[in-house]
């Protein structure tokens, strides 16, 4: 039985699971933050490269 409580208490793994969730969580809200905002992106890259052809 010392074997399975040894198991069960042993955490070495968590810290790296903890982190691969974070930097998954971040990256959906990158993606989502991004194709939110493409509009407004492709507009003003519009305007500025309409402005640079007006120069």
């Amino acid at each position: 039985m010392s074997i399975f409580n040894r198991f069960l208490k042993d955490e070495s793994g968590a810290t790296a699971i903890e982190y691969s969730l974070i930097a998954a969580l971040m990256a959906a809200a990158l993606i989502i933050a991004v194709g939110a905002l493409s509009d407004d992106i492709k507009e003003g890259f519009t305007k500025i490269g309409a402005k640079i052809k007006a120069v």
